[in-house]
């Protein structure tokens, strides 16, 4: 089957890991178009770098020249026009997982990174050490790793290195995307409950990563964070063999003398210490996890600091977008409590005496929802000001089940922050633009585009900072003026 195709559509292609294998096909060749309601950058740009045009909106024309194969998105369901026009004309499709491991995995020696929290950033790690250590991995990654420049690349290696999604895999499939992997390693990074709209609660994860553990072969290895109570009772298997990393003592692969610097960590391993340029904890647990994988495919400590030295980290993650009037705008991919947390406490260290603004877009299909009502207000403890804005996608969730912003913001407001409720982006900007100063910081928490808001704040901060210098001047001339 797959040596017949040469024309690809990807229904739903701006999403990172569709847009990434869109263009890798392309390269090798193959004819790409795709379609997408909503393109935004980064990978609305990437794909256009690329020479591939995004159809805007779903329908049946975009499937008039018969591709060969269609790949459908895991966030399309029945009903749309493009999925309807494959049932109904019998056209040869998949998901996105199915021909990663039919056209690109099988053979290979994959190595899947898992867990709810720091798997892009993971992932592009080890995939850098890899790379600098002339292994010249595949990989495909949640996200744009700056070293590469792209989320995606196959190679004629033997190594594939890949993040590894917990989310379902299409409509059709309701499996986790990554057990179609083919995993000679597998990395679980941590395990908490999310994905409230297909996991009904922390159990069926657990499952879910189970199944992956079970396709672990007896000749690969799985590589636990050993201090996650909820992956401990995942680990006590027999088939595969199991090493865990950590902070604790009972790990063997152990950090200690972890020091965490403004923008940089370090921690040590027996006869050697490592140096990240990545702040905070999380970043050290991400780091420890490639350094477990590494060294068991035989690298020294010395080949991947080398590594280290040299990684830029992922674009989303703690991005510096820009500074205008002296106030730093950060973009930040994070949309789960525990990532709102650590990524907050990351910047406290990277800004000590800067005043934090927090914007958040509750987009995420979890957050979206109430049942993190509670822990969303306790993970803007690093903020000093919170603004939230509208539930995403509203009107498909009943009043009872929505997150409640207004609750948010009181509970915020009762701990002490400055905290406001501004439905829509221009309304948000408007108030950043009054009331932030000069040396703030204002991160925004979205994992999706969140109506440009990036770019309208600098955009209002730089005139800002232009109406400020023309009073000024306005004013000097004022007083000159007097004083003939």
């Amino acid at each position: 089957m797959w040596g017949t195709i040469r024309s690809v559509h990807f229904v739903g292609i701006c999403g990172t890991a569709m847009a990434s294998t869109a263009v890798a096909l392309k390269e090798q060749g193959l004819t790409v178009t795709g379609s997408d309601q909503n393109a935004y950058p980064p990978m609305s740009t990437f794909l256009a770098e690329h020479g591939i045009e995004v159809m805007s909106g779903y329908a049946e024309a975009n499937l008039a020249h018969r591709p060969d194969l269609v790949v459908i998105g895991n966030a399309i369901s029945r009903g749309n026009p493009e999925a309807e026009y494959c049932l109904e004309h019998r056209l040869r499709y998949c998901s996105l997982p199915e021909l990663l491991r039919e056209q690109f995995l099988r053979g290979k020696r994959t190595i899947v990174v898992a867990g709810t929290h720091g798997k892009t950033t993971t992932t592009a790690l080890l995939a850098w050490v890899f790379e600098v250590n002339g292994l010249k991995p595949g990989f495909l990654i949640g996200g744009l790793p700056l070293n590469f420049q792209r989320g995606c690349r196959f190679t004629d290696s033997e190594w594939f290195i890949i993040e590894g999604d917990e989310y379902d895999t299409a409509f059709f499939d309701k499996r986790s995307k990554f057990v179609h992997y083919l995993p000679e390693c597998v990395i679980l990074n941590n395990l908490e409950y999310d994905h409230a709209d297909i996991f009904p609660d922390l159990t069926a994860i657990q499952r879910s990563f189970e199944q992956l553990i079970r396709l672990v072969p007896r000749n690969g290895v799985l590589l636990a964070n050993g201090d996650d109570p909820n992956l401990a009772p995942l680990l006590n298997v027999r088939f595969c063999p199991v090493r865990q990393f950590g902070l604790g003592e009972h790990n063997a692969v152990r950090a200690f003398n972890v020091q965490l610097g403004a923008g940089a960590s370090t921690f040590e391993l027996p006869s050697y210490r490592f140096h990240l340029n990545l702040p905070g904890e999380f970043n050290v647990r991400n780091a420890l996890a490639v350094v477990a994988c590494a060294k068991h495919y035989g690298l020294s400590n010395k080949q991947i600091q080398a590594a280290f030295d040299t990684f830029l980290g992922v674009r989303r993650r703690m991005e510096v977008r820009g500074v205008a009037d002296g106030v730093t705008v950060v973009d930040d991919f994070g949309h789960h409590p525990t990532a709102i947390r650590e990524t907050l406490a990351a910047l406290r260290l990277k800004y000590p005496r800067q005043r934090l603004w927090a914007i958040f877009e509750p987009r995420s299909n979890t957050t979206r929802r109430r049942v993190f009502q509670k822990e969303l207000a306790e993970s803007f403890a690093g903020a000093d000001c919170v603004v939230v804005a509208q539930v995403a996608r509203l009107e498909q969730l009943p009043p009872e089940e929505r997150l409640n912003p207004e609750q948010l913001i009181a509970d915020l407001q009762a701990r002490g922050k400055t905290a406001a409720y501004l439905p829509d982006v221009d309304a948000i900007v408007s108030h950043v633009v009054r009331h932030a100063e000069g040396g703030d910081v204002v991160v925004v928490f979205s994992n999706g585009g969140f109506g440009g808001i990036h770019d309208k704040l600098l955009d209002r901060l730089n005139r800002r900072a232009a109406q400020s210098r023309a009073l000024g001047l306005a004013s000097l001339e004022r007083a000159r003026g007097r004083g003939h």
